[in-house]
């Protein structure tokens, strides 16, 4: 049985602040739209964000869909549409996911819109607030919708410490807010998650205790995936530990060091990078199966 033993907390003091100008921003916005990793569309969405926007029409889009498992991918939209919360999924890699993304913001303001011309706004933009935890993609979505690389994108998380405005042709308005982790993680599951994505900084990370989890949790429906990037065999990789594993990958990598141990350590960094930019195959950490929003 695969056991959890890594804690992780994490809530630098810039996202208390955070907190607060989300609150204060919403009255400047028609709707919130909330971005979702795909890869973990439960553990990357933070309960206190449905708190925050309270009764503002919102949708959730799932990003960098073209990382994860299309099937469980399409039943975490299910799920959402199901509970009341418009969703779609979405890629900065598919054009076409920019027309469906305004097209769906157009739809959910439709009364809203209505409402603006009867009393005479036509052509008021409709402003919408992006929200959602570090490293989610955010400034990646705004730059493929306004066409250019305005916001700033890195690959880690807590690059963008403030709110800013884009505008998205000539009917709609962009405010970008800073990501918001929660004060403290309930379920060590959803931390190691969001460890997995990316969204909690590798520095207060055991990295190596890191890898040795996801190797457990992807082990269960993903282990062809490990076994064909890694060349190994199916069978003999079940049966070992995951720290095992780790080593087995390690050796299949050449990385070993002087007298013959494997140096886990710089393996477990390159696991956890090859997940992350998707060269182990389309992965979902989490099934939509029973949950609850």
């Amino acid at each position: 049985m695969h056991e959890n033993k890594t804690n992780i907390n994490w809530f630098p003091g810039h996202m208390a602040k955070a907190r607060r100008q989300i609150t204060e921003s919403l009255k400047q916005v028609d709707l919130v739209v909330e971005v979702l990793d795909a890869r973990a569309p439960l553990s990357s969405r933070n309960p206190e964000i449905k708190n925050l926007i309270s009764q503002k029409p919102h949708i959730v889009i799932l990003n960098k869909s073209d990382l994860a498992d299309k099937k469980m991918t399409e039943k975490w939209v299910k799920f959402y549409n199901d509970n009341g919360i418009p969703c779609i999924l979405f890629s900065i890699k598919e054009k076409s996911h920019v027309n469906i993304l305004k097209n769906k913001i157009k739809s959910v303001m439709q009364e809203k819109i209505d409402h603006w011309k009867s009393r005479g706004m036509i052509g008021r933009n409709i402003k919408f607030m992006l929200v959602g935890i570090p490293n989610v993609g955010k400034s990646a979505i705004i730059n493929r919708l306004v066409g250019n690389s305005k916001a700033k994108v890195e690959n880690k998380p807590g690059v963008t410490r403030r709110n800013q405005w884009f505008s998205v042709g000539t009917d709609l308005q962009i405010l970008d807010t800073p990501g918001i982790l929660w004060p403290k993680f309930d379920d060590q599951k959803t931390a190691l998650n969001l460890a997995f994505l990316g969204s909690i900084k590798d520095q207060i990370l055991d990295v190596e205790e890191l890898a040795t989890e996801f190797i457990g949790t992807v082990k269960q429906n993903y282990i062809g995936n490990i076994c064909d990037r890694f060349k190994m065999n199916h069978e003999e990789f079940k049966n070992l530990s995951d720290r095992e594993c780790l080593s087995l990958i390690a050796k299949k990598r050449g990385m070993v060091v002087r007298g013959g141990e494997t140096d886990n350590l710089r393996c477990a960094k390159m696991l956890i990078e090859e997940f992350r930019s998707g060269k182990l195959g389309k992965i979902t950490l989490e099934s939509a199966d029973g949950e609850e929003t």
